[in-house]
């Protein structure tokens, strides 16, 4: 966690692997990781301006990493596919992507009980 006044780093916390997003909950004092290597959803909780926990690690879907927050409803939106094996290497594209299976994008919402 990185104070975003200072660029002071607060805490160092472990999310989920290749994370991509990152929001905040002010009303909630909740922090979130959308990590799409392992498909989780990282919830941490602010204890105070220099303390934060992890609080849970949301099981959501491989690749979900694109995410958005909305903090009137207090709700995490993540979006994701299947997908299917990569296409061959090629010296244009060294490490291809796996290719996504049509018809199988999902909107994942993610709320407090």
């Amino acid at each position: 966690m990185v104070n975003a006044v200072s660029g002071h780093a607060v805490a160092d916390l472990p999310i989920g692997g290749h994370p991509d997003a990152a929001a905040f909950d002010p009303a909630l004092k909740l922090a979130f990781s959308s990590n799409g290597a392992n498909g989780t959803l990282t919830v941490v909780h602010e204890d105070d301006a220099d303390h934060y926990s992890v609080v849970q690690n949301v099981q959501t879907l491989e690749g979900a990493k694109t995410m958005a927050l909305d903090p009137q409803l207090h709700r995490v939106y993540l979006v994701s596919s299947k997908f299917g094996p990569a296409e061959a290497a090629t010296a244009q594209k060294p490490h291809p992507r796996p290719t996504v299976i049509p018809g199988t994008f999902e909107v994942l919402v993610v709320q407090r009980k």
